[in-house]
């Protein structure tokens, strides 16, 4: 699973969120910093309103929790959703020995190289690279 640093970046670099059944995430308050939770359409459902999503709690009787915006959640996207942000550019993902992985992706004509302890944290960290070139060429 990528790191709460991790997914805290991109989210930070401006990856938006459209919440699915399947996707984790953490509640970014106090009080919940070792919970991560999973939108399921039996019980965390986003719903889409005219003021943004709001993920709402559906038969959680043991909390006081019933909704929460999604600008309090943080998105702990899987390795798959990450391989199909980077969209084209991805080459591939190998193992580079016991605690390291390699994810290669072509920008610009030439191959770049991420790793990290996790799979999903090397994808973050080429996703950020991908993001800060999208926005460079935007400025």
């Amino acid at each position: 699973m990528i790191s709460i640093d991790s997914a805290r970046a991109l989210a930070e670099a401006g990856l938006q969120w459209r919440p699915v059944s399947g996707d984790a995430f953490r509640i970014e308050r106090s009080g919940f910093e070792s919970d991560v939770f999973t939108v399921s359409d039996m019980t965390i459902e986003p719903h889409e309103f005219d003021t943004g999503t709001i993920l709402g709690f559906n038969g959680t009787t043991e909390w006081a929790l019933d909704s929460l915006a999604l600008e309090d959640a943080l998105w702990m996207p899987r390795e798959d959703q990450l391989r199909d942000l980077l969209r084209s550019t991805f080459r591939s993902l190998t193992h580079q020995g016991e605690d390291s992985y390699r994810v290669t992706v072509e920008l610009n004509r030439a191959p770049e190289f991420f790793d990290a302890a996790d799979p999903a944290d090397a994808y973050g960290n080429a996703l950020l690279r991908l993001i800060s070139l999208s926005a460079d060429s935007l400025a």
